[in-house]
C-alpha cells in the first residue's frame, strides 16, 4: 500500500503530544507504514519541513540535538520515499490546489502529490482533510 504522509503525523511520532485521538491516528499510520511491502509518499518539500521542525525544537530548548538527530536517522529507515516531481507542479496545479482550497502551497503540494498518484493521504491537519475529501483524495 502506498499513501502520502503528511508531516503533521511526523511530528506526533517526535513530540507525542496532540489530542488523544490524534496520538492514536498517527500511532496507527505508524503501524500501517512499518507493514511489509507499504510505502509512505511525501512531496519533495518534506525533508525541509521536518528538519525546520527539529531545529525549530532545539532552538526552543523543546528537543535536544541528540534526539533530532536519533529521529531524523530513524525517518531515514523508514519507507518513505520523497517524490522527485514536486517542484514542477508546484507552480501550476499545486498552486492552483492551494487558491482552491485556501492552503498553504505547502499543503497543497501533499494534495496535489496524493491525486498525481492516485493514493490516500495521512495527514492530522483539518484544511487539508477538508480539501482531500473535496478532491475525492481518501484519507488513511
Amino acid at each position: 500500500m502506498r499513501f502520502v504522509l503528511d508531516n503533521s503525523v511526523v511530528m506526533r511520532w517526535l513530540f507525542g503530544d496532540g489530542s488523544p485521538s490524534d496520538l492514536v491516528y498517527a500511532d496507527r499510520v505508524l503501524q500501517v507504514l512499518q507493514l511489509e511491502g507499504n510505502l509512505a509518499l511525501v512531496p519533495g518539500i518534506w525533508p525541509l519541513e521536518v528538519g525546520n521542525v527539529v531545529l525549530r525544537a532545539e532552538a526552543r530548548g523543546l528537543l535536544s540535538e541528540a534526539r533530532g538527530a536519533e529521529f531524523l536517522g530513524t525517518l531515514q529507515e523508514m519507507p518513505i520515499q520523497t517524490d522527485g516531481q514536486t517542484h514542477t507542479h508546484a507552480l501550476a496545479s499545486t498552486l492552483q490546489l492551494a487558491r482552491r482550497h485556501k492552503l498553504s502551497s505547502y499543503d497543497a503540494a501533499y494534495l496535489e502529490l496524493a491525486l498525481r498518484q492516485g493514493v490516500g493521504l495521512a495527514t492530522l491537519d483539518s484544511d487539508l482533510q477538508r480539501a482531500a475529501a473535496l478532491s475525492g483524495v481518501v484519507l488513511l
